[in-house]
This record gives C-alpha cells, sequence and structure tokens, in this order.
C-alpha cells in the first residue's frame, strides 16, 4: 500500500512489520482512516462530477438520429439520451444524485406505461404535441411546461402529430441506485388514455390560484398538479420585474426574478428528492458568485448570456445545458433577457443538514 506521509503526523516508519500490517488489514477488508483522511473527509466539498456544457445543437441531431435507428418500446422502454458526467467513470449520470437526458419521439409513436420508485419530471425548451399519460390522466406537453412523474405513478407518452417531439427527463436515478431503493413495473404496452385535453383533470382540480380543493387537505408526497404551465411561470417572473422597476422588493437580487415549483398540498418542493425552479435575468444583469452544498443543472431556455463556473466563462444558446457540482462558485450574467430552467437535489440535502451557500459580496 502506498501512504502519502505529506503532513500527516501519525505517518510511521516504513517497516516490513508496517507493510505486513496493511497486507493483513486488505485481507480482512478493513481500510485504516490515517492513510485516507484528506479523500473521507475534505476541507472543502471535492467532487468527482465536473462543470460540463452540453450544447443543445449537438445533443438534438443526435437524438433525431436516434429516432430514425432505435425504435421504442419494451426492453428500452424509453429513447432517452442520458448525459453522462466526465468525472463519474462513464456512467449515464450527470451528477451523484441526478440523472437528465435528452428524449425523443417520433410521430405518431407511443412509448408504453411504466412505473419506477425514482421521482421524473419533464422539461420542454420546444415543441408540442405529445402527451404523457400519468396514473390514467393525459397531460398535454408544451414549450415551456414543466410536468410531474412522482415516483411509483404509471405512465407513458404518446405524440399525436406528424412531427417529432423532444424534452429533457429529469430523475433521482443516481441517488435511488447507490442506495439501493429502486423498484420497477411494467404496465400497458400502449397508454391508457389517448385522449388529447388541453387540461389534465389533476389541472382542473388544483391549478386555481389560492384556491385548494376540499376534497384534497391531506398533505401528498409529491404535488398533484401534473403540469405547471409556462404562462403561469411566464407572468409570475414578468411581474417580479415590474414590480422591482415600482421600486418594490420582489427580486431574488437585482434584475434576477426567479420562481420556484412547489407542492400546494405542503408548500414544499414538487418531490421529496428534486427542487425545480425558474429563474430569469432582466438584460445587462449579474449574479454573484454563489456556492452551494448539492448539485444543481441549468437549461437555456431563451435569450443570450454566459454562466461563469469556478472562474470560467461559457456562453450559452437555446437549450444548452450545464451542470454544477457540490461548492463550484457559479454566476450567470445576461446579454439579453436570460430565462433559465433549474433543478437540483436541494430536498435532500436540507432534509439531511448538509445544505450550506456562500454568496459572493459585491463591491459597494
Amino acid at each position: 500500500m502506498q501512504v502519502d506521509t505529506t503532513g500527516n503526523v501519525m505517518a510511521p516508519e516504513d517497516t516490513e512489520e508496517l507493510r505486513q500490517l496493511y497486507s493483513d488489514f486488505e485481507s480482512e477488508h478493513l481500510k485504516p482512516l490515517w492513510t485516507q483522511i484528506d479523500d473521507l473527509m475534505p476541507v472543502v466539498p471535492n467532487p468527482k462530477a465536473v462543470v460540463h456544457v452540453w450544447k443543445w445543437s449537438r445533443l438534438y441531431p443526435l437524438a433525431q438520429r436516434s429516432g430514425d435507428l432505435v425504435p421504442v418500446g419494451r426492453g428500452g422502454e424509453r429513447r432517452a439520451i442520458g448525459l453522462a458526467n466526465p468525472g463519474l467513470g462513464g456512467r449515464a449520470y450527470i451528477s451523484p444524485t441526478l440523472w437528465a437526458a435528452i428524449q425523443y419521439l417520433g410521430p405518431r409513436e407511443t412509448a408504453p406505461e411504466h412505473r419506477h420508485a425514482q421521482n421524473a419530471f419533464r422539461f420542454v425548451v420546444e415543441g408540442e404535441g405529445v402527451w404523457t399519460v400519468v396514473n390514467g390522466d393525459p397531460v398535454r406537453m408544451s414549450r415551456g411546461d414543466f410536468l410531474l412523474t412522482p415516483g411509483w405513478h404509471f405512465h407513458g407518452h404518446h405524440n399525436d402529430t406528424d412531427h417529432p417531439m423532444a424534452w429533457i427527463d429529469g430523475l433521482d436515478i443516481p441517488f435511488s441506485y447507490q442506495n439501493d431503493v429502486g423498484f420497477f413495473e411494467f404496465g400497458s404496452d400502449r397508454v391508457t388514455d389517448y385522449a388529447t385535453p388541453k387540461f389534465s383533470r389533476g389541472e382542473r382540480l388544483w391549478c386555481h390560484p389560492g384556491l385548494r380543493p376540499l376534497s384534497g387537505l391531506a398533505a401528498t408526497v409529491s404535488s398533484p398538479i401534473g403540469a405547471y404551465r409556462w404562462e403561469h411561470t411566464d407572468r409570475a417572473l414578468t411581474e417580479q420585474l415590474l414590480l422591482e422597476e415600482e421600486g418594490q422588493p420582489a427580486t431574488m437580487g437585482p434584475g434576477h426574478a426567479a420562481v420556484r415549483y412547489i407542492n400546494p398540498t405542503t408548500g414544499g418542493d414538487v418531490m421529496p428528492t428534486i427542487r425545480a425552479e425558474f429563474h430569469r435575468l432582466r438584460e445587462g444583469a449579474v449574479t454573484p458568485g454563489r456556492r452551494e452544498v448539492g448539485s444543481s443543472v441549468f437549461q437555456l431556455f431563451d435569450g443570450r448570456g454566459s454562466v461563469v463556473l469556478n472562474g470560467k466563462e461559457h456562453r450559452l444558446e437555446k437549450g444548452d445545458m450545464f451542470v454544477v457540482p457540490s461548492w463550484v462558485q457559479w454566476s450567470l450574467r445576461a446579454e439579453s433577457q436570460f430565462d433559465l430552467f433549474r433543478f437540483s437535489d436541494a430536498p435532500i440535502m436540507e432534509r439531511l443538514h448538509f445544505a450550506r451557500t456562500h454568496v459572493e459580496e459585491r463591491d459597494r
């Protein structure tokens, strides 16, 4: 065993007896803390995941090619292409806790129903014409919509048009895999309802501002809302910036409007393992450098600008996605109105009391 003795006062003299001791440790599947403490207990988080930006202009053509070559159906279940963080050894994990993919459904195609313990969502950066059917409730998918598939809900998708559609999926697959909590079950080979309503039953019951149905007073683990519509998100962000112009305290920071999607039965996050937000910066706005325990994924929905990750600036175009690993400093810079969707593992970090945030102070 090679031992790094730099600055370690517990580093003993390298002797034959010590080597034998370490060999005996190995044979009994033991590891002494004094040889590993820097890796196991770093001074600050030292993530294996690395900063990376995926360009939509490259992702989408690859998804199109997969649509030409790979049928959708039983066996693979979904034509979904996972974004693999270069620092995580080849697994299709965007971070140690989160999974993200681009999913592609061709004209008139149906992805069969199944369910799994993992929590999932969809976010649509462009296109329409697909309905996802969640526990029998058909939910329209359109540009800017954020759609939920909480754990253990049957779900399938069908494209009702002559045009393909792509969107991003987000799940807690790495967290579930690492902790051995996954279950999976096949459902219908098609979908249980091919209706194409403008609004799902869940929206009709729950999506009335400030009103809660008396038939749903119990708290639920995940949100009962199947789709958070773009028109509501856009209006909320627009009003925050208008209020800021009027001198009212409505924004997260100067020129920085932001909203969090919530579970209306608790006021908390939409799902127990995933937080979802939407951020809008007005032209010229710059956010302060920020570090957070836990990982986040962003997708640029619209506008022009850049993200600075650990001091390096990355210009972004519509649809581009990037990952912010734990304790990596990030800030946003808007060249025009700059709209970004964000999801993270913050509910896990907060519930386990690991959450910590540091925001740079700006010069006055």
